[in-house]
């Protein structure tokens, strides 16, 4: 029954004006009618709906009722349809015995005996009709009590399932929490052996150093001390990875020719994909420098490709291609220059429902301890630090298509390599303060500084150094490692701006987490260094006023909450 069909009055009176009069009333009273000619028309209305039934009982003297009488058996439980049968001889059946055969074809019925009153007809309509509402109103029950019943069915059907179900994504999260644990874990460890590692590199490097400007170039020890300080050059390369892998290090965006970087790595992802991956790296000349951090690119570069070689486990061939473009207004990067570094793989590809999720943490379509799901968040976080952004196309079948869109930088690329470069002199005579807990570390670099012309004071701890200088010693300049027990490089520096506020100061450290908090304004030279670019950074300090010959305010070295 549908709208408001269901409460209108049917009404089968096909003798004289009884219809006609009996559907004014009703109007009147502001209660539908609708006239039937005939018992089909009736049965056939009744399909439509109706509130209840008007009619004469000459209408069904002498008639078949089968129609009738089967679809008053068929009704639903809820349902008993009300009947106003009207009749000449009086409603009681002690006056109108054939009415008691209508009251059991007709079930629910009400008579009404002609002559009425329109008071008496609307008064039974109405009736009728509350009578009605009330069977709509138990069906509605009816209907939510057996949509519950149907639930509860079906709850209890596939309630193990559910557990199960419930079972495998707890799993699977724990499994996810482990392994972000152990990638904790392993970046800790990587970076604290990494930071030893840089101590090591430190002096040997150093040492070579010193030794390759001493030797004449015509020696044959050269061409050995060239090798070995190329060594240990891919040794600190590696390391930096290492701490690029443990998130343990300093962000340095700077101007950098991409191109050489990827040619650089060439090795390195053809070890790391494995033969069955064909690669191809395709970078036109003459392309304008990127503002990167080069470790960190490498490092998502190097995602990116095993990713590829994940998803072609066959074999299959890798591209990887740069390209410079000019993104205008409207599109979701900042207008401006931009490289595009695209790496594209024919591997098995993702549908729409994994590359709408795949840059997200701990998403990872791999089997526990095949993968972390850190590896495209990692690569997708650094470009929209640079002030790029990490574009995925990819279709089943088809491959994967990543593009990392990185700005392009304002000053000219920084040479990555600086195996021969010029020791800057002295700006002016000046005497450092060296501290260094490690002391064949501080001995290389104390060699390296009297070697540039520098008069040098060692200290093997921050207690040391501010003891020298309490005595009245005085320098030019505070060369610290950051990382020394009992006090660091940022808390000596801080006191020793204490007794003397003006002092410059230059922080070394292998491993640092420094790049914010207090003394992230000091700089700093990252270890290994060579003699070059020790040099370079004392001389910049002590030829002019800097930050870093200001004095701590209070506010910049009380520890952030």
């Amino acid at each position: 029954m549908n709208g408001d069909r269901s409460e209108r009055a049917l009404i089968l009176a096909p003798i004289g004006r009884d219809a006609a009069v009996a559907a004014s009333m009703l109007v009147e009273a502001s209660i539908d009618a609708s006239i039937c000619c005939d018992l089909a028309s009736l049965v056939a209305e009744l399909g439509i709906g109706a509130g209840f039934v008007l009619v004469t009982e000459e209408a069904l003297l002498g008639t078949d009722l089968r129609a009738v009488s089967g679809w008053i058996e068929a009704q639903p439980d809820w349902s008993d349809l009300p009947f106003v049968l009207l009749t000449r001889r009086g409603g009681g059946l002690e006056r109108n015995p054939a009415a008691g055969r209508f009251l059991d074809l007709l079930g629910n019925v009400t008579f009404l005996e002609r002559p009425f009153h329109p008071t008496t007809l609307v008064s039974v309509a109405r009736s009728a009709l509350r009578g009605r509402r009330r069977q709509y109103d138990a069906r509605a029950r009816l209907e939510s009590l057996a949509l519950n019943q149907r639930e509860l069915r079906e709850a209890n059907e596939t309630l193990e399932a559910r557990v199960d179900q419930r079972t495998r994504e707890h799993e699977a999260a724990l499994a996810q929490l482990h392994e972000a644990q152990k990638l904790e874990t392993l970046g800790q460890l990587t970076g604290g052996v990494a930071h030893d590692f840089n101590n090591l590199l430190t002096p040997i490097i150093g040492s070579l150093d010193l030794l390759r400007r001493r030797i004449p170039p015509d020696d044959k020890a050269h061409r050995q001390i060239e090798i070995a300080l190329q060594a240990a050059s891919r040794a600190a390369t590696l390391v930096q990875r290492l701490l690029a892998f443990a998130r343990r290090q300093d962000l340095q965006p700077r101007s950098i020719d991409i191109v050489s970087l990827l040619l650089g790595m060439q090795d390195l992802m053809r070890k790391s994909v494995g033969p069955m991956v064909e690669l191809d790296i395709d970078c036109p000349e003459a392309l304008p420098p990127a503002r990167i951090d080069p470790n960190q690119l490498e490092l998502a570069i190097l995602n990116l490709a095993l990713n590829a070689r994940d998803a072609m486990a066959g074999g299959g061939k890798l591209d990887i291609s740069v390209r410079a473009e000019r993104v205008g207004a409207g599109r979701r990067l900042k207008a401006g220059d931009y490289l595009c570094v695209t790496i594209r793989d024919t591997g098995v590809g993702m549908d729409a429902a994994t590359l709408a999720h795949a840059v997200e943490p701990f998403f990872s379509t791999k089997g526990v301890g095949r993968g972390t799901g850190l590896g495209l968040s990692m690569v997708h976080g650094l470009a929209a630090q640079l002030g790029g952004r990490l574009d995925l196309k990819s279709e089943p079948g088809a491959g994967t298509i990543a593009e990392m869109w990185l700005p392009v930088a304002a000053e000219p690329a920084e040479s990555e390599d600086a195996e021969h470069g010029t020791v800057v002199a002295p700006p002016r005579p000046a005497t450092i303060l060296l501290v260094d807990d490690e002391d064949i570390v501080r001995r290389a670099t104390a060699e390296m500084l009297v070697d540039i012309g520098y008069s040098v004071a060692q200290a093997s701890a921050g207690a040391e150094a501010l003891r020298l200088l309490r005595e009245g010693g005085h320098f030019d300049l505070i060369v610290s490692d950051y990382l020394m027990p009992g006090m660091n490089g940022v808390e000596l520096i801080r006191h020793a701006r204490e007794l003397a506020p003006a002092l410059p100061a230059l922080l070394i450290s292998g491993y640092s987490r420094i790049a914010e908090g207090p003394g992230s304004e000091l700089p700093r030279l990252a270890k290994p260094f060579r003699q070059a670019e020790l040099a370079a950074s004392i001389a910049q300090l002590l030829a002019g006023p800097s930050a870093s010959t200001i004095a701590f305010p209070a506010d910049r070295i009380r520890r952030k909450t």
